[in-house]
């Protein structure tokens, strides 16, 4: 569903990406994991065609689009959504408005068809009923709910997601984590996630893939990441201030 060749990317002549290669699978929930400032946002941007690769090429459902107009890019994102890392909610709309905009910009659904949509989304999301509440009165785990009822209201097959559970409680992280599987069960969407909280990389990945100094330095299942011979990436699965920690950890193990 999604494929990156050899991308790369920089902003201001500093590199960001390099040599980005990954294959996501149609109906695969691909989580991506890093460092602060590793380049995850910017693979999300550049699969959407907000941005565009230095180099290398992008295929989203078999359409190649880092050379894409504008015009295909809104043809493609037709059947895109994307939960912002800050909801991205318009404060001057309802929250029935913010989920309808999609489909009132790219649909010629009746606005009865668009009432009942934006209804059977937002149950979805476990925020039936809420239509008229303005973005100022919802908490900042309703305002995700609502950001991911909006992205699937168009019933897109791909839903990008950056940093879903930033700044909420563990409680409704794992009810965003739930509703990022409920919606790959329900829709059959191929899901991309960019996290930094492992638990919830562990929760509903079915693979993960680690970037750090902008390369892909590991890809694998849940199991196969927690496993990993990689320093590096155990010192950030564990959150551990020293790299050499694996290694006194496995010596341990091996000792006893």
């Amino acid at each position: 569903m999604i494929k990156l060749d050899n991308v790369s990317m920089a902003f201001r002549g500093r590199p960001v990406l390099d040599n980005i290669s990954l294959d996501i699978a149609e109906g695969e929930i691909m989580v991506i994991i890093g460092p602060s400032g590793s380049g995850k946002s910017t693979i999300l941007r550049l699969m959407i065609g907000l941005l565009k690769p230095l180099a290398g090429k992008i295929w989203i459902d078999g359409q190649e689009i880092s050379g894409a107009s504008e015009e295909e890019l809104n043809i493609i994102r037709r059947n895109m959504g994307m939960v912002f890392q800050y909801s991205a909610l318009f404060d001057s709309m309802t929250v029935g408005e913010n989920v309808a905009f999609g489909l009132r910009q790219h649909t010629a659904l009746s606005e009865e068809e668009i009432a009942r949509t934006v209804r059977r989304r937002l149950r979805m999301v476990g925020l039936n009923g809420q239509e008229s509440v303005m973005p100022s009165e919802l908490s900042g785990g309703m305002k995700k709910r609502v950001s991911l009822a909006r992205a699937i209201a168009i019933n897109p097959q791909i839903v990008l997601y950056d940093e879903p559970t930033a700044g909420l409680d563990p409680i409704m992280s794992t009810t965003i984590d739930r509703l990022i599987c409920s919606t790959r069960r329900v829709l059959n969407v191929t899901s991309v996630v960019v996290t930094h909280h492992m638990s919830s990389a562990f929760n509903i990945a079915d693979r993960i893939a680690m970037i750090y100094d902008g390369r892909i330095i590991e890809i694998g299942t849940v199991s196969e990441i927690k496993k990993s011979s990689n320093p590096i990436v155990q010192q950030f699965i564990h959150g551990w201030a020293k790299p050499g920690e694996f290694a006194k950890r496995r010596s341990r193990r091996s000792e006893s």
